[in-house]
């Protein structure tokens, strides 16, 4: 359908940066390009700043902040940041100041605004601005190559002047999820040098990677104009994971061709002007020179020969339904990244709860999700309510109350540093959270099944405000009664459960790991991990499909025995799981 990516057949640009979805493949992509590009005789360095890439694993040999040689790959070096420790040393720098000054709650909520992805992600930044305006590295190099770019809403923050003004000593609204920037203050002209850098054509590239379907082609789009509006104009698309050919006889191998042809027909349209390349589903673990080499080539059917144990005792979605159900009533939540299906999961587990008899509320995010239940039983009705949670809706008003609030107080600087900083991902997590509180205060006597939850920082961040009774983290909103009540609850395991939905792959594995720790740090310990769209549980033939599965054996095995206090596992279905009898399918 597109033209095979190859980076020895393209003209790229001194700096290449790559960014995609979690699982998407976009390390993998890095590492492949960079190889190829050593091989040609340039001399390539490749950094990232990925808390969960898997670098290192990639190239099977240990890494670390400095360039390192890779074994048996001449002119190519590497060197693995540790986003998370810089992180520490910026909150440390940032904190240490005020401790001794302000009250300890002040302090403990100020740890916890800085202790979210966006910080890890503006410590990443710092990290690689060093080798981005650095003439003598830039110098020393053909080509750098970034594993994981920033986003947009950082990048936009950035470019604020409040940003830099020291904005927590001035103001009694609190501070963005990222934190002030002025621990930063003494590097702003180095990061407007960046900022050139990243938006000059000439120099720089940005691939887009995705997997072909709707969720992650979505987040592609949207990362693509977040990212052309502050100037990165220069844009490939790589949609990564591609199946050639299809065995006809074989269900899930048609299904899964059909459907990847079916989401790309309906590709967003700002990505339909982003020139797009394409790279092969492939039938084994992309670790090893020798087989991330091979991405860019035609000779891949082999399968890998792994030698893992079989996973044994594999529970199913069925198991999780009978084990909610022995409690009559009580609030499960599914968390997960964005494209692992936590909707369905959820969708599935409150059909399955029905089935047994139980009165059951649904509420979701997904725009869609009314669309997934088509009642045929009258009486079906009766136990199972639904309601559709629209994110666009409750943010906007989250943000309105917000703003309305600052105006009587915030300059017009601070108002510019509160607008941006209201479209951090916390801010819809909160918004979305308050919406979802509110349902749950309703709910008597019956399971309440909720798609998607706030992460350990966002119910820290609440935890703390509470306690010294502030405003909402970076407004001036009130802790509504409804949220105040859920905090305790959903701490209390006789109450709430969570389910964590994931994939058999690296990152989605190890995102998943990463959510479970930002949990626990909340006191809340998730019973179940549900591994989902499983290749392995299936019965397919397709040579490609039947590596995939292979593969995934690792990943089962790991989480099963290090991660999850409980794990059950759902096959990948060739049916879409739309209807209410499909969902009950996948609920047994």
């Amino acid at each position: 359908m597109f033209t095979k990516f190859d980076p020895k057949k393209l003209e790229l640009t001194h700096y290449i940066f790559f960014t995609g979805k979690g699982g998407v493949g976009k390390t993998s992509t890095a590492c492949a390009t960079a190889v190829a590009l050593a091989e040609q005789g340039k001399k390539v360095l490749i950094v990232s700043t990925d808390p969960a890439s898997n670098l290192e694993d990639v190239f099977e040999m240990e890494l670390g902040s400095e360039p390192k040689p890779i074994n048996d790959v001449p002119n190519l070096y590497a060197s693995d940041l540790d986003p998370e420790e810089a992180a520490q040393k910026y909150r440390d720098k940032t904190v240490g100041p005020y401790r001794g000054k302000l009250p300890d709650a002040v302090i403990a909520n100020m740890e916890e605004q800085l202790s979210g992805a966006c910080t890890v992600e503006i410590a990443a930044f710092d990290e690689f601005t060093n080798l981005l305006a650095n003439p003598a590295v830039k110098s020393e190099y053909d080509h750098i190559i970034f594993d994981t770019a920033p986003t947009g809403h950082t990048l936009r923050l950035l470019q604020l002047p409040t940003a830099w003004s020291g904005f927590l000593e001035d103001s009694t609204h609190g501070a963005s999820c990222l934190g002030p920037l002025s621990g930063l203050n003494e590097k702003k002209q180095l990061y407007a040098e960046t900022m050139e850098a990243l938006a000059d054509k000439e120099n720089t590239t940005l691939v887009l990677v995705a997997r072909p379907d709707s969720s992650s082609l979505t987040e592609a789009a949207r990362a693509s104009d977040e990212l052309k509006g502050i100037g990165i104009q220069n844009q490939v698309l790589v949609v990564n994971g591609m199946l050639s050919n299809f065995v006809q006889e074989d269900e899930v191998s048609t299904a899964f061709y059909n459907r990847q042809q079916d989401a790309l027909k309906i590709m967003p349209e700002p990505l339909k002007n982003v020139m797009t390349y394409e790279l092969p589903l492939v039938p084994f673990n992309l670790t090893g020179v020798q087989n991330v080499t091979k991405l860019f080539s035609d000779d891949f059917n082999e399968i890998d020969q792994l030698n893992e144990t079989i996973p044994s005792n594999l529970l199913g979605l069925k198991d999780v339904i009978e084990d909610f159900s022995q409690k009559q009533k009580g609030v499960i939540f599914t968390m997960g990244k964005g494209g692992v299906g936590k909707t369905t999961v959820a969708s599935a587990i409150a059909v399955g709860l029905v089935e047994k008899g139980h009165r059951v509320h649904l509420t979701t995010t997904d725009p869609a999700a009314h669309l997934s239940f088509v009642f045929e039983n009258e009486s079906l009705k009766d136990n199972l309510t639904i309601s559709r949670i629209d994110p666009r809706k409750v943010v906007e008003e989250y943000r309105q109350e917000v703003l309305d609030k600052a105006c009587e107080t915030v300059d017009e600087a601070g108002l510019a540093y509160l607008e941006e900083d209201l479209r951090s991902p916390c801010t819809e997590e909160i918004a979305v959270f308050r919406a979802f509180a509110d349902v749950v205060e309703k709910a008597e006597n019956e399971f309440v099944v909720i798609d998607t939850a706030p992460t350990g920082h966002t119910l820290l961040l609440l935890d703390a405000t509470q306690s010294y009774h502030k405003e909402l983290a970076r407004s001036t909103g009130e802790i509504p009664e409804s949220v105040v009540k859920l905090l305790p609850r959903l701490r209390n395991p006789e109450e709430t459960n969570v389910v964590i939905v994931t994939l058999a792959e690296a990152t989605p594995v190890f995102e998943a790991k990463r959510l479970q720790d930002d949990l626990r740090r909340a006191g809340i310990d998730p019973k179940w991990w549900v591994i989902n769209q499983s290749m392995f549980a299936t019965n397919t033939n397709d040579p490609v499909l039947k590596g995939r599965a292979s593969s995934e054996i690792g990943w089962i095995n790991k989480v099963q025995d290090d991660f999850a206090n409980k794990c059950a596992i759902i096959p990948w279905n060739p049916e879409a799981t739309v209807g209410y009898d499909n969902l009950i399918v996948l609920s047994q």
